[in-house]
């Protein structure tokens, strides 16, 4: 009984352990909840198998007790049988015979009272036993409720865990762009493009004031041949 009584203690004390008090004071709650769910298996496992070993204590105890019940009703009526014939045949002068009888009824009796005897003996232990019993599965049906619940707060950090890891992820994906100014690509790009545009300004400028200077000399040439020509008029 005293290893039962304590399997009854840890499963009393487990069923009604703070899980939201342990997961404040747990470095990793996930791996606290894991190795909890773990010994919560076990031990559930171990309560199972204490509750059906007592369960059986019990109904072998109440068969014992229901047979004897059954013994001392089966020797009282074999008693009173005996006590009858006794009289009978005590009423036809055959005390002998009857004084036999008598004798049997006395054991029978005497059987009944040890049959008696023993089935109250019993009784306080099978009160003690049921009571053991039910304790047991009430905390086991507690340690189940709160094993379903250790696993919905599993469920629910590994949810938590895994959201928070994406945000981080996030996050350094955003950190790696320059959040001061977003459209620093774009401006950059901008600035190379306007580079281009002022180069191609320059060529064209470059090509029309080459062009200017050969009209420029074409236009001087003009002018010498002119002076010339009025040079030979005034000499004729």
């Amino acid at each position: 009984m005293s290893s039962k009584q304590t399997i009854l203690g840890r499963v009393t004390q487990l069923a009604k352990a703070n899980v939201n008090a342990l997961l404040d004071q747990a470095e990793d709650p996930q791996k606290m909840l894991d190795q909890l769910i773990r010994d919560y298996a076990n031990n559930i496992a171990e309560a199972e198998e204490a509750v059906a070993a007592t369960i059986g204590d019990l109904r072998l105890m109440e068969q014992d007790h229901r047979e004897d019940v059954a013994a001392a009703k089966e020797w009282g009526d074999k008693a009173l049988a005996a006590s009858r014939k006794a009289d009978e045949l005590r009423s036809g002068g055959q005390t002998a015979e009857a004084d036999r009888f008598d004798n049997l009824a006395k054991v029978a009796l005497g059987r009944q009272l040890q049959s008696e005897k023993e089935a109250r003996t019993a009784e306080p232990t099978i009160a003690a036993q049921t009571d053991v019993v039910e304790k047991l599965r009430t905390g086991l049906d507690r340690m189940r409720a709160k094993l379903g619940e250790l696993k919905a707060k599993r469920d629910e950090l590994v949810a938590r865990a895994t959201s928070a890891r994406a945000q981080n992820r996030m996050m350094d994906a955003v950190r790696s762009v320059d959040v001061l100014d977003p459209t620093s690509e774009l401006s950059r790009f901008e600035d190379k493009v306007r580079r281009e545009e002022a180069r191609a300004l320059g060529e064209q400028e470059l090509a029309a004031s080459s062009l200017d200077a050969q009209f420029e000399q074409l236009d001087a040439l003009g002018d010498s041949a002119e002076i010339e020509a009025r040079l030979a008029a005034l000499k004729a």
